[in-house]
């Protein structure tokens, strides 16, 4: 090989080297620069995501807050951050997404609340109750399974004849129309007295008491010492006189018959009841006109109900009453009001209805009291439904609404009065609608929770 050659191998190694030395030199400074810039521009994106520290704490003494981190002075372990809340991104919720009712923990489902947190009784955040979607048919739709599981019962809205009802309290009285006085109509004495007491049930003829009556002797003399057939006319005087001194025809025709006069008289019940007054005693000497008994019969009774004189106005004779003895085993009597007190009770203020009441086999007692139902027929109709069907809340009245395709609704009713197990509506429903009847409750206990509003009363009244 010349010098030739050897020169320009040494100059191109050279300037290989050259060349290498630079590129090495200038990817070091390239690989420093940006090797110091990173780490900033890092520093300051983990600035930007990393929350403020507010203090650190010990978890187990969260009470006590430190400025700077280190060692916890109460238990074996390094205390912790607690950081600033970050703020919420705002975003808008989707049109589709449903409205958020209430929160509330799933083991205490009773309890609401307005904002999402920790439950105050379980270890566990509060869930969010959606109300139901737009899309949604209005009303609360229940599986047909679990309406049959459920025993929910229905009832139509009936248009029936109205009955004005009463109900009010009521004494039962005896019938004083069915009473009967034993009375002496000349003075005599007891010579025997037959062991009756007030109280006693006493049938027709049973003896009261044995009387000696020296008031007859006269009289049954003047009559015997007249000629048997002759004078008909002054032995008719003599007989009736003999009536009015309370001689038994039966024991003047016995005089007559047997020419002797007779002094001593029997005295017995003319009815049959119970005795209320008895005031005889052997040996005792009455005066004409005293009262010896007195017998009130119990085939039937007076009722008097007590009836406040702001409802008196639609009560009137003829009304059909039923009354239920506070005994429950006494039987409910029917009867009809046969008429109204003229005056009013001051002191009550009630107008006293009496009715007659039948009393069979004489069961119910005169000072028994009860509930009496007053009811007066009317020609106009109006639409009920079941008394149970009625919820009402203290604020509001409804009932729910059995809707075509196994919906349900809560609707506001206006009620009128009652009416045997059936209420009048005033405004709120239309006949041959469905209501539930039982079960009602579960569903409208529901409907609240799902915020379902009950739908308003419309229409007018069903008069």
């Amino acid at each position: 090989m010349n010098n030739l050659s050897v020169r320009l191998l040494a100059a191109v190694g050279l300037s290989t080297l050259v060349l290498g030395i630079a590129i090495g030199v200038g990817w070091q400074h390239l690989h420093k620069f940006t090797s110091t810039a990173s780490p900033q521009n890092n520093a300051i994106e983990e600035a930007k995501q990393e929350p403020k520290v507010l203090y650190w704490y010990d978890p187990m003494v969260p009470d006590q807050h430190f400025d700077k981190p280190g060692p916890s002075p109460f238990m074996d372990m390094d205390l912790v951050p607690k950081y600033a809340a970050q703020p919420a991104q705002e975003r808008k919720p989707a049109e589709d997404e449903p409205r958020i009712l209430y929160w509330f923990d799933p083991m205490v489902p009773d309890q609401h609340f307005d904002k999402p947190g920790p439950s105050p009784f379980m270890d566990m955040d509060l869930v969010p109750k959606y109300a139901a979607p737009s899309t949604q048919e209005p009303g609360l739709t229940i599986d047909a399974a679990l309406v049959q599981n459920l025993g929910m019962r229905k009832a139509k809205v009936q248009r029936l004849p109205i009955v004005n009802e009463l109900e009010v309290v009521g004494q039962l009285q005896f019938n004083q129309r069915n009473q009967a006085i034993v009375q002496l109509r000349a003075a005599g004495f007891v010579e025997k007295a037959w062991p009756l007491a007030v109280g006693d049930h006493v049938s027709v003829g049973q003896p009261i008491a044995e009387f000696q009556i020296p008031e007859w002797l006269d009289a049954q003399n003047e009559l015997l010492s007249q000629p048997i057939g002759q004078s008909p006319h002054l032995l008719a005087t003599l007989r009736a006189r003999l009536q009015l001194l309370g001689m038994p025809d039966a024991l003047i025709a016995k005089v007559e018959k047997t020419r002797q006069p007779e002094t001593r008289v029997t005295i017995t019940s003319p009815i049959s009841g119970v005795v209320d007054m008895l005031d005889v005693k052997t040996g005792m000497a009455l005066a004409s006109g005293d009262t010896v008994a007195m017998v009130n019969n119990l085939d039937n009774l007076w009722l008097d109900a007590a009836i406040p004189e702001a409802q008196a106005t639609g009560v009137r004779a003829g009304d059909k009453a039923i009354f239920n003895s506070v005994n429950p085993g006494d039987p409910a009597l029917t009867g009809t009001l046969e008429y109204l007190l003229p005056s009013i009770n001051d002191n009550s203020r009630t107008l006293t209805a009496r009715i007659l009441l039948d009393n069979p086999e004489g069961r119910l007692k005169p000072g028994t009291s009860g509930r009496v139902l007053l009811q007066s027929s009317t020609k106009e109709t109006g639409l009920f439904v079941p008394t149970e069907a009625v919820i009402r809340t203290g604020k509001r009245v409804l009932v729910m609404l059995a809707e075509p395709g196994g919906a349900f609704m809560p609707t506001n009713v206006v009620t009128g009065h009652e009416q045997g197990s059936h209420t009048r509506i005033l405004q709120g429903l239309d006949e041959g609608q469905e209501v539930v009847a039982s079960g009602q409750f579960l569903l409208d206990s529901e409907a609240s929770f799902l915020g379902i509003k009950p739908k308003t009363a419309e229409g007018h009244d069903h008069d």
